[in-house]
């Protein structure tokens, strides 16, 4: 196939994947490209106001779509900008196409400090990809896409990074068509596996820890659950693997002192697709049953953080019919002492949080079914957000994985515009916000359907938590916050605030009513304490 530029040939590859939709920035070094993706009757280019940005709504458009996204930044400084939320598609497995300028192939490498030029740019992009390219000539393309993409879109995914230099960007393209094979999923040990199954048949108080790999194997985790009669703890990024309104799922509470029990009293612990982060391992003080089975695709996961004397090297969907063949029915007590602990980490949660309650009920009634709420790193996110608030599918779970703050508006953005006849819901700290405050513009320019919920505590509040418990100090944790209300009038988007627990549900379900942009503010200082303060599980040392 022959194309006249680059950018011909990077439209054709975006449809052929089922993209429709580019986060980027315009720059002399991707200008080609930007143009053509602009110009397609079927793509949409959005304009962002920061490459991080570009990325992270790259990132939350895949997710929300289960598919991958695709973003477009410029060269040197502009892709390293976009280095952090590569970092983020990276912890998560998230499928991203990034396509980076490079300067004038005669001069990569030079060192002469040719415009945009960066030391080692294809290193840099190794370093936070999962994949990395640089487009050699006219003729090669097009097999770079179509590698990186497979790259990207193969478990465990990840961001894939192409840089193409600009003069081989304006130059024809003659695409041949052809792809590097991609290697199949890995097969368990069937010895492994016999004995995998033979210990889930004597299991008569079984649990399930679903991870983020249980996401592709929905139906099957299901079947699993239902023919045991297993508890199902969840890890954030496996949430909505099973819709959380399940009777058995207990979710994302593994750390609580009741589901630390069920762990103390259970008798095999079958875990899908979870690397145990520090995060949801009490730093990995919390203690797993002896009796493990661990699948997972990534082989150095197994036993990694926990032992696995079973452990199974495959995809969930492939692996768990084989284990839900061999297993029996859990004792009706242990089943009934699940459903018990479900209700009651809820409840502990729900009483814990004081006023905030109410705002987590009227998004819960509000939102449709599987819409998303994209959760920037922030003490409603961390404390409700990731554990109470129910999610039912895991398309609507997006939030930072990695971490990372400030990464919630352009996560939202990208989710809202990959489902446009839908409502999506951003949860994000006024601290948070700050970091990429530009991108209300990008928000007030496209236009979608996205209730940004800002909770503003004038600062960062988990850190002010944590030296409130742990020191004297309050260290760099007070910050200068707008008013919202002129910040919002000034982009033009409509603007409310909550600040009392009765305000909550008119406020929310109006936000959420609406067809385009509403930005809902959280005065905290109004609206009172949670009856218990939110630090992060992360240990201080004392003296």
């Amino acid at each position: 196939m022959r194309y006249d530029h680059g950018g011909g040939l990077l439209a054709a590859h975006l449809k052929s994947i089922g993209v429709d939709t580019v986060f980027g920035i315009v720059s002399v070094h991707n200008l080609p490209l930007v143009e053509a993706v602009e110009a397609d009757p079927e793509l949409r280019f959005v304009p962002v106001r920061h490459e991080a940005s570009a990325v992270n709504a790259a990132d939350a458009y895949g997710r929300a779509r289960g598919t991958i996204g695709c973003a477009l930044t410029s060269t040197g400084t502009g892709a390293g900008n976009a280095a952090g939320s590569l970092i983020e598609a990276l912890a998560s497995g998230t499928a991203v196409l990034h396509v980076t300028g490079q300067v004038e192939s005669a001069h990569l490498g030079s060192g002469r400090g040719f415009i945009h030029e960066t030391k080692d740019q294809l290193g840099m992009l190794t370093a936070v990809s999962k994949h990395a390219a640089t487009v050699t000539s006219a003729r090669d393309a097009g097999r770079v896409l179509r590698d990186a993409t497979a790259a990207a879109l193969t478990a465990p995914g990840g961001p894939a990074s192409v840089e193409w230099p600009i003069d081989l960007q304006y130059a024809v393209q003659e695409d041949d068509g052809r792809s590097t094979p991609v290697a199949g999923a890995p097969v368990p040990d069937p010895a492994r596996l016999a004995a995998a199954r033979d210990l889930l048949a004597s299991a008569r108080r079984p649990l399930i820890w679903a991870g983020g790999g249980a996401n592709t194997a929905r139906d099957q985790l299901l079947a699993l659950l239902e023919t045991t009669g297993a508890g199902l703890l969840t890890t954030n990024s496996g949430r909505g693997s099973v819709p959380e309104d399940h009777h058995q799922v207990v979710g994302n509470f593994a750390t609580t002192p009741a589901a630390r029990a069920l762990l103390a009293d259970a008798d095999v612990l079958v875990t899908v697709g979870t690397h145990f982060r520090s995060n949801e391992t009490a730093d990995y003080a919390l203690r797993l049953p002896e009796a493990h089975i661990q699948i997972d695709l990534d082989a150095a996961a197994l036993g990694r953080v926990y032992p696995a004397p079973h452990a199974l090297h495959g995809d969930a969907a492939a692996v768990l019919p084989d284990l839900t063949e061999a297993a029996v029915r859990a004792d009706a007590d242990w089943t009934a002492r699940v459903r018990r602990v479900r209700e009651e980490v809820r409840a502990a949660l729900h009483d814990g949080i004081g006023p905030q309650a109410a705002i987590c009920d009227a998004l819960a009634a509000a939102l449709p079914r599987g819409a998303v709420v994209a959760r920037d790193v922030t003490i409603p996110s961390s404390s409700w957000g990731n554990r109470l608030l129910p999610l039912h599918d895991p398309r609507a779970n997006v939030f930072p994985r990695g971490g990372g703050i400030g990464q919630g508006l352009g996560m939202g953005l990208g989710a809202a515009l990959a489902r446009p006849g839908e409502p999506t819901v951003v949860i994000a700290g006024d601290g948070g916000l700050a970091v990429h405050l530009g991108e209300l513009l990008t928000l007030a320019q496209e236009r979608p359907r996205l209730t940004l919920i800002v909770f503003n505590d004038g600062g960062y509040g988990v850190l002010r938590n944590m030296q409130a418990t742990y020191t004297e100090r309050r260290s760099g944790v007070d910050l200068f916050t707008p008013d919202f209300a002129r910040l919002a009038a000034a982009c033009s988007l409509p603007y409310a605030r909550i600040g009392d627990a009765s305000e909550a549900a008119k406020v929310i379900d109006a936000a959420v009513a609406s067809d385009g942009p509403t930005l809902v503010e959280v005065d905290l200082d109004a609206l009172g304490p949670m009856k218990n303060p939110f630090t992060p599980p992360v240990k201080i040392p004392t003296r």
